[in-house]
């Protein structure tokens, strides 16, 4: 049975009872139907409605439905409703009769939907922050095993100057908090309810927004009728924040894919997170981190179709706007689920600390290191730079890394190099010179962690 139909004098086309609805994804939103529906209920007293004791039945029997649903929420789709909203009706009806019908009085499914996702959004949210707190404490332990992990750290994927593979994660590290953080920022201005707000114009019934609002645990009531019934400013900062989260996650990933390589030979993934060749018997695939970054691509598409969705709707509720679902649920199913296994692929890593440490020796990431030499010296920078760039251009002539160089070798670039030169150009100084604050020295590094705890622990 449909909401709506009086003024219909033929019944809707079954081609278009299909193509119109929503039950198949909207049924995710049952519990917070269910729940909407308990404190509108409770409005409608507050406006002489309901009586108390009809407030009472109905309540008794949608907190049936909603532990029903709990149990088994794919129930819902055994039915052949419109949407949640006609579902939760229907059921009620069967378990109060009469009385069921009387609970929509006042209240549209325009506003019904928006607070019914807002609910879900919450939830969500909270979801989302501590399943990225997982990847974010797992970060942080596998820096503490690795902190005396030395590796090259790359631009324009050539190596560049030393860092440690502790460094490294906690630079993902300091992502996830930024991911966190929007989530919260995001929590804090869709905390406004949008019940009450009837089809476009207000509910005709003088209840207490702000009380209903406080039922349902919203900050706030919204405060303009038409906004709250279209707004979708949140769905599209959830999605935005997805396809952030899922950049930084596909950036990780990519890096692991480069780590993992027979090239590389940095890390080497657990079998729990990897697949082998159907014709290739020694291969063994990061699927795992492949797909993380494969599914990226999926959840940015989900913020381009919804931005494309919502961009020339007139006030206010416009059937366009069930689009906003699907692209939802699946964006944020997506990252929760790669959050997750990103976590899960930390867990196991191998690191490969010799072929770490000889990449790094390799790679003249101590260039630097002679250059801030050569300008403690007295060597102006711009020359400095010039002359280890000839010195680096000998090395690779002679196949040796810059501290394998002879003293001699050296002073053919200048004069001023001394003895004292190769201390700086070791890993372990290239490393303890950065420390200032953010910097990769082991102090820095050891701080940075003992930081992260505490906001962990907060």
């Amino acid at each position: 049975m449909a909401l709506w139909g009086g003024r219909f004098s033929q019944a809707a086309d079954q081609r278009f009872k299909h193509f119109n609805d929503s039950l198949c994804f909207d049924y995710r939103l049952a519990e917070q139907d269910i729940i909407g529906s308990i404190a509108w209920s409770k409005a409608l007293v507050t406006v002489n409605v309901l009586s108390h004791d009809e407030q009472q039945k109905l309540e008794h029997a949608l907190n049936e439905l909603l532990i029903a649903v709990q149990q088994d929420p794919k129930q819902i789709l055994l039915s052949d409703a419109e949407d949640i909203h006609s579902w939760v009706e229907q059921k009620l009806i069967e378990k109060v009769g009469d009385l069921g019908k009387k609970l929509h009085t006042g209240r549209s499914r325009n506003d019904q939907s928006t607070t019914d996702l807002k609910l879900w959004c919450k939830d969500e949210i909270t979801q989302l922050i501590n399943i990225i707190r997982h990847l974010r404490q797992t970060l942080v332990i596998t820096a503490e095993h690795h902190q005396d992990s030395i590796m090259p750290g790359y631009t324009h994927l050539q190596r560049a100057q030393p860092i440690t593979f502790a460094h490294w994660c906690l630079a993902y590290y300091e992502m996830l908090t930024r991911d966190e953080n929007r989530l919260q920022d995001t929590l804090k201005r869709l905390d406004v309810c949008p019940l009450g707000s009837g089809a476009l114009a207000g509910t005709a019934y003088p209840m207490d927004r702000d009380l209903l609002a406080n039922w349902l645990d919203f900050s706030s009531a919204t405060n303009n009728s038409l906004d709250a019934v279209s707004d979708r400013d949140h769905v599209l900062e959830l999605l935005n924040n997805a396809s952030i989260g899922m950049i930084h996650l596909s950036r990780f990933a990519e890096d692991l894919i480069i780590f993992n390589s027979g090239e590389a030979n940095f890390v080497e993934l657990s079998d729990r997170v990897t697949s082998g060749s159907s014709l290739m018997p020694q291969k063994k695939n990061p699927d795992a981190l492949e797909l993380i970054r494969g599914k990226a691509g999926r959840v940015i598409g989900a913020l381009t179709g919804a931005l494309i969705t919502f961009k020339g709707l007139p006030l206010a509720y416009n059937k366009d706007l069930q689009e906003d679902k699907e692209h939802l649920f699946d964006a944020l199913d997506t990252w929760s689920e790669c959050l997750a296994m990103a976590a899960l692929v930390l867990e196991d890593i191998k690191l490969n600390k010799d072929s770490c440490q000889e990449a790094a020796k390799q790679g003249y990431s101590n260039a630097t290191e002679l250059a801030d030499y050569l300008v403690a010296k007295g060597v102006p920078f711009r020359e400095a730079h010039h002359i280890v760039g000839e010195v680096v251009v000998n090395a690779i002539a002679k196949q040796k890394a810059l501290e394998e160089l002879t003293l001699e070798e050296l002073k053919v670039f200048s004069s001023v190099i001394d003895d004292d030169v190769y201390s700086i150009l070791s890993l372990t100084s290239c490393l303890s010179k950065r420390s200032a604050k953010g910097g990769v020295s082991p102090e820095q590094v050891k701080s940075a962690i003992i930081k992260a705890k505490q906001q962990l622990s907060m």
